[in-house]
């Protein structure tokens, strides 16, 4: 089984474009933890709210551990890199088992989505100023991993197609 997660920066289409691809394998998609915690909160979210999504997001991942359990692909929106970044970014540092959970190398391939589409404001979003540089700081993490990956870019039907030609490429690579 073919595991991928589509990360980039807030706003940048990552949840459509998990549908699309999910509608055109006909395989699972597993939607974003985090915006769901967060939007049941009634209250601005702490620490150890990331604690909690991070742990979430490691559960639904296990469901993937078993060869049997999916079809050939599925296909993940987000992963922990975002979180770990996030856990960086606004506490100054990172739970132990995220950096174990990334480092056992669980996805074989990311999308990296391009902040080239206009910013679109929701209550659960921010830093949208700052999208180039959680992109790059994105991309560095996914380096660290040394996992393959592509940047994804495009508006509308060519961000998909630029989509679907990467994994495309790595399914003849892979002989799946």
């Amino acid at each position: 089984m073919l595991k991928i997660a589509i990360i980039g920066p807030e706003s940048t289409g990552k949840t459509a474009l998990c549908q699309e691809l999910a509608a055109h394998f006909q395989c699972d998609w597993e939607p974003e933890l985090a915006r769901a915690y967060v939007e049941n909160l009634d209250r601005p979210y702490e620490y150890e709210d990331v604690v909690q999504i991070a742990k979430k997001q490691i559960e639904q991942e296990n469901k993937y551990n078993d060869e049997k359990s999916a079809g050939k692909i599925v296909i993940f929106d987000t992963d922990l890199i975002i979180t770990k970044v996030w856990f960086e970014f606004k506490y100054n540092k990172v739970p132990d088992f995220v950096t174990e959970r990334l480092n056992s190398k669980f996805f074989d391939f990311y999308l990296l989505l391009k902040p080239d589409l206009p910013w679109e404001f929701d209550p659960v979003r921010e830093h949208g100023d700052n999208r180039e540089y959680f992109f790059d700081w994105y991309e560095n993490e996914i380096l660290k991993l040394g996992t393959p990956y592509a940047k994804i870019g495009g508006v509308g039907v060519n961000r998909f197609q630029n989509a679907l030609r990467e994994i495309n490429s790595l399914l003849l690579a892979e002989n799946i």
